[in-house]
């Protein structure tokens, strides 16, 4: 009975985390989907024709573009990490004195998770102030070069046969051990372990979000196919072996655009 009792409240408590995972990547997805709070500028081109257009960079700007990386990277990278926080509820379980805390516990190390791609979207949003400043940039915010967009294409999948891919990749997909070794207990410890692990997540990722530069970052379902992609990697039991042949098949697909460009 008291076994069934101890279960109960371990399903319960997995229960109220995997529902505050769901809602803040449901409430990331929800703020892609009605724009960012991106507006488009109209512009007078030729004899009253007007055409759209993103608005000149300025803090303000950056500060929003800011926000949509960070709500991309929410709701594309939080549902990946949901195995581990769920790992990490029954860690928790075990090694705290008070049980009310593992909810508190699993939802801090999210945070430190969330944290590194908090950073990174610093990054992001500076490269592509930068990227737009040179002209290299299309309306959808893609790459307006199909040289440039072929050579990330290529790097891309180069990067998914790496031995650094392969480590990162390998601790995302099976992050027990680390958790257990690497244990701190509490609101810093659960926060530090949360950048640790975010941080194997960044070195299995970073190149595939680089992708998004190719597809469009105003193209939302460029941004699902790669949290999808990069969702399948992590938990899929052929997920290792799927993120090689999505290597083959970016560096197939950069090659080809490649050759048409320097052949027309």
């Amino acid at each position: 009975m008291r076994i069934e009792l101890l279960s109960g409240a371990v399903r319960h408590r997995r229960a109220v985390v995997l529902g505050a995972l769901a809602a803040v990547s449901a409430a990331a997805w929800g703020f892609l989907v009605l724009g960012t709070g991106i507006k488009m500028e109209m512009m007078d081109v030729d004899d009253g024709q007007m055409m759209a257009r993103l608005p000149g960079w300025s803090l303000p700007y950056a500060f929003v573009i800011f926000f949509m990386w960070v709500g991309m990277m929410v709701a594309m990278m939080l549902p990946t990490a949901a195995p581990t926080v769920l790992l990490v509820v029954a860690l928790a379980w075990d090694r705290l004195p008070n049980p009310n805390l593992v909810p508190a516990t699993a939802m801090l190390f999210a945070s430190g998770y969330l944290f590194v791609w908090f950073g990174f979207s610093l990054v992001a949003t500076l490269l592509q102030w930068g990227l737009d400043d040179l002209g290299l940039l299309s309306k959808p915010m893609a790459f307006g070069s199909t040289i440039l967009a072929s050579t990330v294409l290529i790097v891309a999948g180069v990067y998914q046969w790496t031995p650094l891919k392969d480590t990162c990749l390998r601790h995302c997909r099976s992050p027990t051990e680390f958790l257990i070794r690497h244990w701190r207990d509490g609101a810093l410890g659960a926060v530090s372990i949360g950048v640790r692990h975010g941080l194997f997540c960044l070195g299995c990722c970073w190149m595939l979000m680089s992708l998004l530069f190719v597809g469009g970052l105003m193209n939302l379902a460029w941004v699902g196919a790669i949290a999808l992609l990069v969702l399948l990697e992590k938990t899929a039991p052929w997920g290792d072996w799927m993120g090689r042949l999505t290597g083959l098949l970016l560096i197939s697909w950069g090659a080809t655009e490649l050759i048409r460009a320097f052949t027309k």
